[in-house]
């Protein structure tokens, strides 16, 4: 029997966790429970966190979390306890399925059947900003290479085991080179590995249009943090409801499952609540266990009771609902039909009853790394590029020059625009002379001049390359 840590979570938590449990213990599952408490209360009990240190070591001795939904509480500047368990945890796998129910769920896209595995633990989530002028706040994008060869690896495995034919991969990388150019270099390598699957690559732009327009061309979507974080919502929402869709996220030791959607206090202690996304993440909960038998005869029962027009409020339709009903009520309606099938959605099949393991990253040997200059960060408050490059070619040194000067990544020195809006934060490039490697004492002699020449430096990043590829980005305009 495995044993499970359980948060029945805030809001309509409790009511939906309860739904579920009965489901489950009806089915068969051959789980126990440890419940944990987390969320709303632990923070207002004056733990900022909203975890206490016995909810972790649970956590963290049975490696799974069946969790609901749980409410951080508005003000006092308390962290989302979802962002911090995913990371702590490294859960660096956001899975989340979005399947129509055509006819019997309302959708533009009655053939739609994505599953979304979104990166979990890096990019703008890494939650790393800084105010540095009166005008301009900064959040840092942090890719790396064993964040995105962990996730695209996961995604064609996963396709591979479930019967996928196609991972298709979103980034801008057009826009950000560097970042978003990696996320998808790293899949074009680990897709070079996968023969039998299609693979493709879109902007992420155009290709969330298209999965709007017609989700039908899509089987599995990995993508950077962000974009899936958007994206899994989207795509949830146009199969008819968000309230359906469950979530997981893997890490290669724990895991946590979930609905996708939060914990409608407004709606709490009525018995009107869908449980059906935390039914759904408890399903992929099973399949992880290795239980894809119980996993299969609760999703198909689930389906029947959608065909059977049983539904809660949320998927009510007079034409093709036959019963509205409560969330006690369509956790027995389930109850009722497993072991039957639905007779016009397909029928669930999960043959594998071995949990999706992925190899531990192998970091991959160093490269020549050689610092080539450095971009100097300046709050200054006039408006001329010029005269700012006069007050900075003096920090000139034998080693280094400056050579250009953006403001909001817009190159703006040298022949830069009149028209160009300019704030109070620029970015100031001093670059080695005839491509040298710079000593980083040269660097700190620019900041040092910069203090006698009372320019306001707020921070450096050195420029470097990487076996002699550049490691950083042109301005724009450049």
């Amino acid at each position: 029997m495995i044993k499970v840590s359980l948060a029945k979570g805030d809001g309509i938590g409790p009511e939906i966790m309860d739904a579920t449990l009965n489901i489950l213990s009806a089915a068969g599952a051959d789980l126990t429970f440890e419940e944990i408490e987390v969320g709303e209360k632990v923070y207002l009990s004056g733990n900022s966190t909203g975890i206490s240190d016995d909810a972790w070591q649970s956590i963290r001795q049975n490696k799974i979390l069946l969790k609901a939904p749980i409410t951080t509480p508005q003000g006092g500047g308390y962290k989302s306890l979802n962002v911090t368990m995913r990371k702590t945890l490294g859960l660096y796998s956001n899975v989340r399925p979005c399947r129509s129910l055509h006819p019997f769920v309302t959708t533009k896209h009655p053939e739609m059947d994505v599953v979304i595995i979104r990166e979990n633990e890096e990019d703008l989530y890494a939650g790393i900003e800084h105010q540095q002028t009166d005008e301009v706040v900064q959040c840092l994008k942090l890719i790396s290479r064993p964040g995105c060869e962990k996730i695209v690896t996961y995604a064609f495995e996963y396709a591979k085991k479930y019967g996928r034919k196609k991972v298709t991969c979103f980034t801008k990388d057009n826009i950000m080179k560097q970042t978003d150019g990696l996320f998808h270099k790293v899949f074009d390598e680990v897709a070079s590995r996968y023969p039998d699957i299609i693979n493709e690559h879109w902007i992420v732009d155009i290709g969330s249009a298209l999965l709007a327009d017609s989700p039908e061309d899509f089987d599995v979507i990995v993508m950077p943090n962000l974009y899936g974080d958007v994206v899994s919502d989207i795509a949830a929402q146009i199969t008819g409801s968000v309230g359906l869709a469950g979530s997981a996220n893997i890490g290669q030791e724990c895991a946590i499952f979930e609905a996708i959607h939060g914990s409608a206090p407004d709606i709490a202690g009525k018995n009107v609540a869908n449980p059906s996304g935390l039914i759904n993440g408890a399903v992929m909960m099973l399949n992880h266990v290795g239980q894809s038998d119980v996993a299969a005869k609760i999703q198909n029962a689930w389906l029947r009771t959608i065909e059977d027009g049983v539904h809660t409020n949320d998927i009510y339709d007079p034409i093709m609902s036959t019963r509205r009903v409560g969330t006690k009520e369509f956790a027995e309606a389930v109850i009722a039909n497993l072991g039957n099938k639905p007779k016009q959605l397909p029928e669930v099949h999960f043959d594998d009853n071995t949990p999706l393991v992925l190899p531990k990253y192998q970091r991959q040997p160093s490269k020549n790394k050689k610092v080539v200059g450095v971009d100097l960060f300046v709050d200054w408050h006039g408006y001329d590029a010029n005269e700012l490059a006069d007050k900075l070619k003096p920090l000139n040194n034998d080693e280094l020059e400056l050579s250009m000067i953006t403001n909001r990544g817009i190159k703006v020195w040298p022949n830069g625009f009149d028209e160009t809006f300019c704030t109070d934060h620029w970015r100031c490039r001093y670059t080695a002379k005839n491509g040298k490697e710079l000593s980083k004492r040269k660097i700190i002699g620019v900041l040092q001049s910069a203090l006698e020449h009372d320019i306001d430096a707020i921070k450096t990043e050195n420029l470097y390359t990487f076996d002699g590829v550049r490691g950083y980005s042109l301005g724009q305009g450049q």
